[in-house]
């Protein structure tokens, strides 16, 4: 057999979907990050009429379609008060690839990349991919970002630091100021902040604000998605949104890995985001409310939670053999240094499952936490 890239031996499969592959069919799913409603009627019907008329039998621009840049443009304007021109988007195959075209397009081999630990699975992976040296750094106690602890892991080989607000494992969000000052180190020390704002609309406490927004130069690259916001996972349609020559760069590595996204999602995707808004509210209520009530259910099991203000996931800090004993009796959960070494010590759940679902898996983990203490 003939050997294996170095970039590719260096990266391994998911811990979540290692976990999530584990678990028995019957299990309560509490690891993967996939709301539980239904995509937007409206896009979805979109997709089909689309498909009918014959409109997503042929390749779009690589960018995307006109029509869905501009409505990613109206978005950017309504929710970010940001400028943003159609012309700067690529429609993207999720926000995985919007991270993907990001990383290669900017890191040369050894470069440094500066992330959030514990941190979403795919900062780690990417930079390996693209040839750079990934540079986890911790978390403050209440799981946001330092920019302090940022500015000073910078060093004369750092092309890039990530930013994910609400953030995925931890659900922090970072404060506005915390937003200003990422974008001022980007500026005054030359590096790019890729801002991860794929939970952007999850917010229960504080609110969400971009470092695009405070930005003085073009170091700013936004990744964002249809994904969570609108339940459209599987639909696979993301963006990523940064100045010309960015953008430029960016459609080099798309074009050829992935030519366009796929055409169908476009026209969902365009319905979701120029259409009703109203089930985005929906959803932050209710997880909203299963939040709350996991909490409470950590609480009175005696587990210490940084109490998470977006997104939809929890990391409770627990003890020894809990992540186990839980997935032994029918709940999977996701051990929290499956996201970086700053994770253990914790697990982390999504609460993207109906409540029933979820006050069932309470009182699983209730059952395991005795057990292990």
């Amino acid at each position: 057999m003939t050997h294996f890239s170095q970039r590719v031996e260096q990266v391994s499969i998911s811990g979540i979907r290692e976990v999530f592959e584990a678990a028995g069919e019957d299990a309560i799913n509490l690891g993967l990050g996939q709301p539980d409603f239904p995509a937007p009627e409206h896009a979805r019907e979109a997709a089909v009429e689309a498909i009918r008329a014959g409109k997503a039998d042929a390749y779009t621009s690589n960018k995307g379609t006109r029509e869905l840049r501009e409505a990613i443009a109206a978005k950017h304007a309504r929710d970010n008060d940001l400028d943003v021109d159609p012309e700067h988007i690529i429609a993207t195959s999720g926000g995985s690839e919007a991270l993907h075209l990001a990383l290669e397009a900017h890191v040369d081999a050894n470069e440094e990349v500066i992330f959030p630990d514990p941190g979403f699975v795919s900062y780690d992976a990417l930079t390996h991919l693209a040839g750079g040296t990934p540079k986890p750094i911790g978390l403050r106690d209440d799981l946001t970002l330092d920019p302090a602890a940022v500015e000073d892991a910078i060093t004369d080989e750092t092309a890039a630091f990530v930013v994910n607000s609400p953030a995925n494992p931890t659900g922090a969000v970072q404060s506005p100021e915390d937003m200003r000052k990422f974008a001022r180190i980007a500026d005054e020390h030359d590096v790019l902040c890729i801002s991860d704002e794929v939970y952007e609309h999850i917010v229960f406490e504080g609110e969400h604000r971009s470092p695009a927004e405070f930005t003085e130069s073009d170091n700013v690259v936004v990744v964002n998605a249809c994904s969570k916001t609108y339940s459209m996972t599987g639909w696979r349609l993301g963006w990523v949104t940064g100045s010309e020559g960015r953008i430029e760069r960016m459609l080099r590595v798309h074009q050829y890995s992935q030519a366009c996204a796929s055409a169908p999602a476009q026209f969902a995707a365009e319905a979701a985001l120029s259409g009703p808004q109203d089930r985005v509210s929906e959803m932050v209520e209710a997880f909203q409310q299963r939040r709350d009530v996991l909490l409470d259910g950590f609480e009175d099991m005696g587990l210490e939670t940084p109490k998470p203000r977006g997104a939809f996931y929890a990391m409770p800090k627990v003890p020894a053999g809990w992540v186990d004993a839980v997935i032994d009796r029918g709940v999977v959960v996701v051990p929290g240094d499956a996201f970086g070494d700053g994770g253990t010590g914790y697990a982390r759940l999504s609460y993207a499952t109906d409540l029933e679902q979820l006050k069932e898996a309470i009182e699983v983990m209730r059952e395991a936490t005795e057990a292990v203490q």
